[in-house]
């Protein structure tokens, strides 16, 4: 009899094989893992971290890595997963992804600075002013400022007290009065809105190709990276 009742009596549940599997599929497909990228400070700071940090709020099986860097760094030699680069700067094997619109560079001042010196009424007229500098590795030393109107291109070389490789210290030495400052627009809107700072040459400073992501073409994405990508991915 004890037998029998044993043997009628419900046993311990069995574990599913299947379930058991199907959780081991769901662990290897979950995104996780870390993504380097390598991008210059106003990629990062404008597009990089707002997108991303919502990202890693929803996955937090992803870590991230950003290295500001003002190189075109050599993303396969220095093992990093994807750089940030404007478009006409991405070389012809890597897959290139547009992860922001068109932009432009701004000319600043602030009111104090121009209340001792005149207004520059073309890029010509910035060699007798004070310019904070910027300082590219790149470039193998200071960054000539940029400008084009009507398909004419100029690059001015400008000198003054200060060198930076840093956007928000040229910002922060504008706000000052230390002297002009050549910024991205997105950084300095703000400033130009409260009269802290006022903009001049802005009819030499066109939109130019925004921000894209790159990568090797034989990279494989994982999960990880496919949801990056896509995040990130510019939609107009």
């Amino acid at each position: 009899m004890l037998w029998q009742r044993n043997e009628a009596s419900p046993g311990p549940p069995r574990s599913s094989a299947s379930g058991e599997l199907a959780a081991v599929r769901e662990l290897r497909e979950r995104p996780a893992g870390t993504i380097r990228i390598t991008a210059g400070e106003h990629a990062a700071l404008a597009i990089l971290w707002p997108v991303l940090q919502k990202l890693t709020a929803n996955y937090p099986d992803i870590k991230l890595e950003i290295i500001v860097d003002y190189g075109l760094t050599n993303i396969v030699a220095q093992r990093y997963d994807a750089g940030v680069r404007l478009g006409e700067q991405l070389a012809r094997d890597m897959i290139g992804v547009r992860i922001g619109p068109d932009f432009r560079m701004a000319v600043v001042g602030a009111p104090s600075y121009f209340a001792q010196h005149p207004v520059p009424k073309k890029p010509q007229d910035l060699t007798a002013h004070s310019c904070i500098n910027l300082r590219l590795p790149t470039y193998g030393g200071l960054y000539a400022w940029e400008f084009e109107k009507r398909g004419r291109e100029l690059k001015v070389r400008v000198e003054g007290q200060w060198v930076f490789n840093n956007l928000a210290l040229r910002r922060n030495a504008a706000l000052a009065g230390c002297g002009l400052a050549y910024l991205p627009e997105d950084q300095v809107e703000p400033y130009i809105a409260e009269g802290r700072l006022m903009r001049v040459l802005e009819d030499w400073c066109p939109p130019f190709s925004g921000y894209h992501l790159y990568y090797p073409s034989r990279r494989q994405p994982t999960p990880a990276f496919g949801l990056l990508v896509d995040a990130l991915r510019y939609r107009e």
